[in-house]
């Protein structure tokens, strides 16, 4: 069916694509509410964990996928407010889909933020099979060392934790705890990061998976008009000593003021922010994907196995 939504998909409107993904949206939220927006199960603390640097409560990491060149442009903006609110984030750009400018990436770099790949060219086949997938990763390696870049997501969260081991990073942001709206469904069940093997090489790379519904599912597809699912879930996340990972497009973003069916009002992200910001003053760890990583390396050895876990057979 994913095979089929990529094919049909340039001929289907944006308008139309969306109500009828709100329609299967809607559907599914009453059916997975029993394992969606919290994942008990996902609370599990991992063989070795040793908590968060210089004790805080939990982590909190800033990730923003940028889907087109309109997203692009928005960069700066979103990064002056996390600047001012004193956080950092990282901005994942698709190589060959729109014009990535290197004096953007560069005052990315030089304000303390950071800067990974996302995907080559974000048309769903990244993953269809393993030559495509070896292709291509060849090229994104090139991206990846010319914007020496540590990081990568691929585009819809399509995965293969295994076939990833091609890419020279050091983490990846491809998987989500629990997300039954994802095409790619499989959650990997957990809230904190975990280091993923690779089972012919001793290489391995630091798994990041989202915790926090995206924007455009819940502002777009589901409408919310506030972020108390947000809310509720970080609640929830720093009880358990997790990690916040949340994934903001700036494509959606909407700093204006108007109104459009796609975008959602910047003051949305900004209570989020300021949220954690007044609410777990002191008690947060929030600093760059890659940090984390390299923090997770040093601490934590475990095996993703047990963490995968197809959404659909917890209905």
């Amino acid at each position: 069916m994913r095979k089929i939504f990529y094919i049909l998909k340039p001929i289907i409107p944006r308008s139309l694509q969306i109500i009828l993904r709100r329609q299967l949206v809607r559907r599914k939220r009453k059916k997975f509410a029993n394992v969606w927006p919290i994942l008990n199960s996902s609370a599990e603390v991992p063989n070795g964990w040793q908590g968060w640097p210089d004790g805080k409560k939990f982590a909190v990491v800033l990730t923003h996928d940028v889907e087109l060149q309109g997203g692009h442009n928005k960069c700066k903006e979103l990064m002056n407010i996390e600047k001012e609110l004193g956080f950092v984030s990282s901005f994942n750009f698709v190589p060959e889909r729109y014009d990535v400018s290197p004096s953007l990436r560069k005052l990315i770099k030089e304000n303390g933020f950071e800067v990974g790949v996302h995907g080559l060219n974000h048309d769903g086949k990244l993953f269809q099979n393993k030559k495509i997938f070896d292709e291509r990763a060849e090229k994104i390696n090139k991206y990846i060392k010319n914007w020496n870049a540590v990081g990568f997501r691929a585009p819809a969260m399509h995965h293969n934790l295994q076939w990833i081991h091609k890419l020279d990073i050091e983490y990846d942001l491809s998987t989500f705890d629990t997300d039954p709206f994802e095409p790619q469904s499989d959650g990997v069940g957990t809230i904190f990061p975990f280091v993923v093997k690779n089972k012919n090489k001793k290489d391995s790379y630091v798994e990041l998976p989202y915790t926090l519904v995206q924007d455009f599912t819940l502002f777009i597809l589901m409408a919310e008009k506030d972020i108390k699912v947000w809310k509720d879930k970080i609640d929830w996340i720093v009880e358990k000593g997790g990690m916040v990972l949340v994934n903001v497009h700036p494509d959606y973003v909407n700093f204006r003021n108007k109104n459009t069916a796609e975008e959602f009002p910047v003051d949305l992200y900004i209570q989020l922010l300021i949220y954690v910001k007044e609410k777990y003053r002191h008690q947060y760890y929030n600093d760059l994907p890659k940090n984390i990583a390299s923090f997770v390396k040093r601490s934590l050895n475990n095996s993703p196995e047990k963490y995968l876990t197809e959404v659909s057979k917890l209905q």
